[in-house]
């Protein structure tokens, strides 16, 4: 049986968290460092090969600097930051080559989580990702920085109806790897350019029923995407 996007997610607390953030741990004291590291990371306030000072950061949220350090194993794992002998913890940044290979792992993960998602979306969640379009275009138009925000939620909206919690964690770990350059792309340009024809086309693969098309539409998508991106992954940015 099919059910609506907006009774799945009254059906299922967990889900609204994934829809939100991709996916979301238990709120601890290294879990709200993590946040709060993850989230500086993410709107560009650490610039790559900047150390992280955990004194600092505990003193800034609250706390000891136990948890911060457990935070920074996590986003460690995460590629956000590279643990070092001697000289602690320091901000990662992306060669182009990277970024690359993070869109190719995105547009095999979010096909995947596209694929899996398609017998759950119905006439109201197609609605739904419309209405998220036209916010996200709104941000773009206006030249505001939401538009990065807009979007992942779009994104993050098809993945969690998948109903896979370690899939989903894995394309927000990503997610929040090339989040600092999706943002400095955006100042780049007025707003990314036929970005509104592209997800149009996405939204009409799903309502076309047909999981592989939509799969596949996705991928490219994602793959489009990395060239563009490419140009502002460099030293001097």
């Amino acid at each position: 049986m099919i059910v609506s996007l907006d009774t799945k997610i009254r059906s299922d607390p967990s889900m609204s968290s994934s829809i939100a953030s991709f996916g979301q741990h238990s709120s601890t004291a290294e879990e709200e460092a993590y946040r709060h590291i993850q989230q500086a990371l993410r709107i560009g306030r650490y610039k790559p090969g900047e150390r992280l000072i955990p004194e600092d950061i505990a003193a800034e949220i609250g706390m000891s600097r136990m948890p911060v350090r457990e935070a920074f194993r996590r986003l460690a794992s995460d590629g956000l930051v590279v643990l070092r002998p001697n000289r602690g913890c320091i901000v990662a940044g992306l060669t182009v080559d990277e970024l690359y290979e993070i869109f190719e792992m995105r547009s095999v993960l979010e096909g995947l989580a596209v694929r899996l998602a398609m017998p759950r979306i119905d006439e109201d969640g197609l609605d739904d990702l419309e209405r998220l379009l036209d916010r996200m275009e709104r941000a773009g138009q206006s030249g505001s920085n939401d538009w990065v925000v807009r979007h992942q939620e779009f994104h993050g909206r098809i993945c969690a109806l998948s109903q896979r919690p370690k899939l989903i964690h894995q394309i927000s770990a990503l997610h929040a790897v090339i989040e600092p350059y999706m943002r400095i792309w955006f100042d780049y340009i007025e707003k990314p350019l036929s970005a509104r024809e592209e997800h149009a086309t996405l939204i009409a693969a799903l309502r076309s029923g047909d999981a592989g098309h939509a799969e596949q539409v996705m991928r490219d998508h994602i793959l489009g995407t990395a060239p563009m991106l490419a140009e502002f992954v460099t030293p001097s940015r």
